[in-house]
């Protein structure tokens, strides 16, 4: 009995795993006063948003936000560091609901683009 129920806890161990949430990744160009992207859509889910400086010339960083509530920014979303001219730098997983979204660069300065999860 005791071998039955290990086996079942290590398949249901198992389904939870090949269950889980893939973790995808955002590539996003800054260059001076701009985003290459001027509007994304993407599925419901988790993301890792990779921001890449292109000779802006100074740091960059990236704030995304609610469309209905700009101020209330998604703050795992921040680069974990400002990112160096002609590098990259990445946010932490930030798990998107169905709605739109707005992304900016408060430091370049950027204007605000649509970011729209479906």
């Amino acid at each position: 009995m005791k071998k039955i129920i290990a086996i079942l806890v290590l398949v249901v161990g198992f389904a939870f795993n090949t269950n889980a949430q893939e973790v995808k990744t955002v590539s996003l160009e800054q260059t001076k006063g701009e985003f290459t992207q001027k509007q994304i859509t993407l599925s419901e889910g988790t993301y890792i948003f990779e921001i890449a400086n292109n000779n802006v010339g100074h740091n960059v960083g990236f704030v995304l936000a609610p469309k209905a509530n700009v101020k209330a920014h998604i703050k795992n979303a921040y680069v974990t560091a400002q990112v160096k001219d002609n590098s990259k730098e990445t946010s932490k997983e930030v798990t998107l609901k169905k709605g739109e979204y707005v992304y900016f660069c408060p430091l370049n300065p950027t204007p605000q683009y649509t970011l729209i999860v479906e």
